[in-house]
């Protein structure tokens, strides 16, 4: 059987070694007679599986102790509402930075709350690149600055921690968090959600600084309230408990691997294999500005467009996966996070230089 490599966006790839022992411990997790879908998340069980995950995720990450770690519910679409609510802290405006689809939609929410001021905004070149530091205009009674820091769609990545000047910094993660060291003491709240390089859909990572827990809007919800979830260890409602599970196997996949320092390494070995085929060639391009390109997301386009479906339907075939872009930006996309191992891309630049040789 042709070995199958999926690149889809997210829902993701997860580790194979993470997958088999899901399988193996799936109808009875170490001799409990019960799945963890079955289990309450108040029992010793769970909640030791769940202390296990903060515990590596921590590790990995070098969380200090002052930041809360959440395992919350809703993707990280409903952080859009839950950071303008818990970190406006009296307040009326907040700084974002537009540079793609995400960036939009948490803009679009904000302003519901609060006064939204674009610091940034790379709409000029189609979303094809980073807004260097000398361009933003921030403001300095902002609540907080928020950016994302890796567009999925885009495939654009910032490779340098935006300076705000002591106003929160506040980052999306969801598509590359895990997938390089990051200084957690530079920002006052981190989300992502799972789906990516975490786990499965349905569980949102938040970490978040102690100091900005509390005073929140007055009718935010009860979930989604970060004090609230901090004060009841992420139990204030049955938490995703497969889904925490299944990111604990990941967190301890990442530790034996060598952690996240290691899993740089073989990202950069990763998209610098496929960028620098795609560069090579004028029958492919990368429309990213290359300063930031994107070691997750990686889209591209064929010189000849007509091609593109021809070379999907071949692609599937071959056992390659997901690589169609997404509408807005069209072309193909690869994503390559932590999960996807290198013969997965070295079989698609295989694919591709076959693809181009029969059809120039």
């Amino acid at each position: 059987m042709t070995a199958i490599y999926n690149f889809s966006a997210g829902p993701a790839v997860l580790p194979q070694d993470v997958l088999k022992q899901a399988q193996e411990e799936l109808p009875n997790w170490h001799g409990s007679g019960m799945s963890v879908m079955e289990m309450s998340h108040r029992g010793k069980e769970f909640m030791g599986i769940i202390e296990r995950a903060e515990a590596d995720l921590r590790e990995l990450m070098n969380i200090p102790a002052n930041y809360k770690v959440l395992f919350l519910q809703g993707g990280a679409t409903a952080q859009f509402s839950a950071i303008p609510m818990n970190l406006l802290r009296g307040k009326t405006t907040a700084d974002y930075v537009y540079t793609g689809e995400w960036a939009k939609k948490a803009i679009k929410e904000a302003k519901r709350y609060c006064t939204v001021n674009i610091v940034a905004s790379s709409e000029d070149k189609n979303f094809m690149y980073a807004p260097p530091q000398s361009q933003w205009k921030l403001n300095p009674d902002a609540a907080y600055v928020h950016y994302t820091s890796n567009e999925t769609i885009q495939g654009v990545e910032f490779n340098w921690v935006p300076e705000t000047n002591g106003v929160p910094l506040v980052a999306d993660m969801s598509s590359h968090i895990l997938s390089r060291p990051i200084d957690i003491t530079k920002y006052a709240l981190i989300y992502a959600g799972a789906q990516k390089n975490i786990g499965p859909a349905g569980l949102t990572i938040v970490i978040v600084r102690e100091d900005l827990l509390g005073n929140t809007l007055p009718f935010t919800p009860m979930l989604f309230d970060y004090k609230v979830e901090a004060d009841n260890a992420s139990m204030m409602n049955t938490p995703p408990t497969y889904a925490i599970y299944m990111a604990g196997l990941v967190f301890a996949w990442l530790k034996k691997l060598g952690g996240i320092a290691k899993m740089e390494e073989i990202n950069i070995a990763k998209s610098k294999l496929l960028y620098d085929y795609i560069d090579s060639t004028d029958f492919y391009q990368s429309p990213v500005n290359k300063p930031d390109r994107s070691r997750m997301n990686v889209p591209f386009t064929l010189a000849k467009a007509d091609l593109d479906e021809e070379f999907l339907k071949q692609a599937k075939a071959a056992g390659l996966l997901q690589l169609k872009g997404h509408r807005s930006v069209g072309g193909m996309r690869a994503s390559i996070y932590n999960a996807m191992p290198i013969d997965g891309v070295k079989s698609l630049v295989a694919f591709m230089t076959d693809f181009e040789t029969k059809n120039k």
